[in-house]
Order: structure tokens, then C-alpha cells, then sequence
């Protein structure tokens, strides 16, 4: 039986000409320790990092020793005194909100940019509509590497991307985004206003009257106008906003990207890791190989789950339970160790070609630079 290849972290990221990594995966696998660990790495090996969270817990900004991370890349201070000279780390999260606001304000004349910032509607879907946040993630991807170029400011972008429900929302977020905008619910709606004056109403009475009437009941006429007015006022822009995404997407599956995946020893998280990887080749995007976090390490040799669950059982009867319980305890995380290590040969198994690298769970969760390094070691193998 061939082996499986290893995922080797450090020549991925020492690899000068890899300048964005991508970590996606379900949601509670440990994504953005992951994101978070790689960025610090890479720093003290010397390359100049941004990492990108897009996580809502927060947990990146108290593991790098920050007391808050919003849309503006901060300087994380602490990286090892021995770390290769030349390497700095940022770190920043994304608000969606105020991304939204930016690509208005930069794409857009300072009346337009008013009345959509001020559009309950856009207000709205700014800030919950489904797919905004990936989007948004695409976005700020886009400008960091756009500054990157220009200023020379960061040689390797780390995303940590959204917690998704479906596979690589990441990607498909622009193309929903833009169908959702251009659709044509949404050309119905603002016909009216795009048509103006008498010749709207008198389109309205042969052609929409009767669905504009139903949209109004459905909606309210308040809301239906600040729908019509938000689509007007951005389709002078919208237009950026699908090129924009489709040149990010363009950099993604560049020689210069890495995809991660990351999963745990679970069945359903490592099923989806499956979609994961199918749907990154299906697309074309380079993957670099799939993280398992959290494995449980063996525990020693020599002495089997079963032998010492036998064993246990005796020493109870006895009434010498200290001894019961460390076997058992012994007994349990044998167990464990092995249905892990099960899980994982049966995912390399149907993905021979894909490498792999697993990473021992930690005794306590990530709480700082250290915590981060450490868990970088482990990635490194």
C-alpha cells in the first residue's frame, strides 16, 4: 500500500513565489488557529505576512496578543527573538459593513455614494444579506494583494475564510452576489424608476402595474422604493463589482495561491473535507493538501485498549480504583487514538494523491503567541 504524502508547511510557505494561502473548511474544525498559526510562522521564517480573519468568535486577535482586530491591518508584535530577519506579521478581521461602505465610496461619485450609503435597503443587505460576507472576504482579499503590489508591503496574505455551511461559499459568494443583483426579481423592481416620468407610469399601466401593485402589498411602498432607489444608485457601479470579483477569482487558481484544507478526525467534518477537495480540483485551484487537527496522540505501546480495560475490571474488584481508573483512562484514549488514526487512513485512502499532514491536539486551547507556535511546530510536523 502506497503511502501518503506528507503536506510540507514550511516549503509551502517558504516557497518565495507562494504569496496568498487560503485555509478554508467546515465551520469548528480550527480554521483560524490553523490561519493564525501559518501567518506567525511564516513571519519568523522571514516573510513579511498579513493574515485575514474572518471568524466571529474573535479568538485570533487574543491569541496574537491584540485587545481588537477590526479592517485595518495592525502590527503583531512578539515574534520569537531567534525568527529570520525581514519578517513582520499583521493581522486584521474583517467587518463586512465597512468593506461594503469602501467599494461604495471608491467606486461610486460622492452623491451616489451618499444615497446608498444612506439607503435602508442597502443598510440591509450591507449587513446580513446571504453571501455579503463571502463576497466581502473576495473584496478585501483583492485589495490586500492590490496594495501588496503597489507598496511592497506583504509578500504572503493568509485567509482564514468565512465558517460556511456548504462548501467554498468562499468562491461561489460573487457569482450569487451578482446573480442576485442582476436577476431578474430585482430588474423588475427597479424598472419603474429606471423608466421615470410618463412614460414609466404609462409602461406601468400596459406592462407592471399589476406586479408593482403586488410587490407593493407584498413589500410595503416604503420598501419597495428604497429597493428601486439602492438598485439604481448601484448599478452605475455594479459593474466594478463583477470585474472586480472575477480578477480575484482569476488570482486564486495563480501558481502563487495554496489552498488548505482544513478538517478533523471526525466523519462528517473529514466528508466534507472530501467535497472540499473535489470541488477545489473541479475548479481548477491549487491545493496545497488537507490539515487534520486535533488527532489524539497514541498512548504508550505495549499495552493494548483491550488488555487494559481486562485489567481495569480486575483491579476494580479489588478495590484498587486509582489504578482501575488510569487503566481505563489508558483503555478509552487508545480507543480514541485509534478511530482518528481509522478515520484519516480511510480519507488518504480514497484521495491518494492528496497530501496530508495531522496535528496533535493540545492539552489546552490557544490563548497566545506561544500556544500559536506550538501548534505551528505541529503543523510543520
Amino acid at each position: 500500500m502506497a503511502r501518503t504524502p506528507i503536506l510540507d508547511i514550511d516549503a509551502m510557505l517558504a516557497d518565495r513565489h507562494t504569496r496568498i494561502v487560503v485555509c478554508c473548511g467546515s465551520g469548528g474544525v480550527g480554521k483560524t488557529t490553523t490561519a493564525a498559526a501559518l501567518a506567525l510562522r511564516a513571519a519568523e521564517q522571514g516573510r513579511r505576512v498579513v493574515v485575514l480573519t474572518i471568524d466571529p468568535a474573535r479568538r485570533l486577535a487574543q491569541s496574537l496578543g491584540l485587545t481588537e482586530l477590526d479592517n485595518v491591518p495592525r502590527p503583531v508584535t512578539g515574534l520569537a527573538a531567534d525568527a529570520a530577519p525581514g519578517g513582520s506579521l499583521d493581522a486584521m478581521m474583517l467587518d463586512m459593513k465597512r468593506t461594503f461602505d469602501e467599494v461604495v465610496l471608491a467606486h461610486s461619485s460622492a452623491d451616489a455614494a451618499e444615497q446608498i450609503l444612506a439607503n435602508p435597503f442597502y443598510q440591509a443587505v450591507s449587513s446580513s444579506f446571504a453571501g455579503t460576507q463571502e463576497y466581502m472576504a473576495m473584496e478585501k482579499l483583492g485589495q490586500l494583494r492590490a496594495r501588496a503590489d503597489r507598496e511592497g508591503t506583504w509578500d504572503l496574505i493568509v485567509v482564514d475564510t468565512p465558517p460556511s455551511r456548504s462548501a467554498l461559499d468562499f468562491l461561489d459568494a460573487p457569482k450569487r452576489l451578482g446573480s442576485f443583483l442582476d436577476g431578474r426579481f430585482i430588474r423588475l423592481i427597479a424598472a419603474p424608476a429606471k423608466m421615470g416620468g410618463r412614460a414609466g407610469l404609462k409602461f406601468l399601466n400596459v406592462g407592471i402595474g399589476l406586479v408593482s401593485k403586488t410587490l407593493t402589498t407584498v413589500l410595503g411602498g416604503e420598501m419597495l422604493r428604497d429597493v428601486q432607489t439602492f438598485v439604481n444608485a448601484l448599478d452605475t457601479m455594479f459593474g466594478g463589482f463583477r470585474e472586480r470579483a472575477d480578477l480575484t477569482y482569476a488570482l486564486l487558481k495563480e501558481g502563487g495561491t495554496a489552498f488548505v484544507v482544513v478538517a478533523a478526525p471526525e466523519r462528517d467534518a473529514l466528508r466534507e473535507a472530501s467535497y472540499f477537495v473535489a470541488r477545489l480540483e473541479q475548479e481548477g485551484m491549487p491545493l496545497a493538501g488537507v490539515v487534520v487537527n486535533r488527532m489524539q496522540p497514541a498512548a504508550a505501546a505495549g499495552l493494548s485498549a483491550t488488555r487494559a480495560r481486562a485489567a481495569a475490571e480486575q483491579l476494580q474488584e479489588s478495590g484498587r480504583t486509582a489504578a482501575a481508573a488510569t487503566l481505563t483512562l489508558h483503555a478509552d484514549v487508545s480507543e480514541l487514538a485509534a478511530r482518528h488514526h481509522n478515520l484519516v487512513r480511510r480519507f488518504a485512502a480514497g484521495h491518494p494523491r492528496i497530501a496530508v499532514v495531522e496535528v496533535a491536539s493540545l492539552a489546552q486551547d490557544v490563548h497566545d503567541v506561544d500556544g500559536l507556535r506550538e501548534v505551528g511546530r505541529r503543523l510543520a510536523g
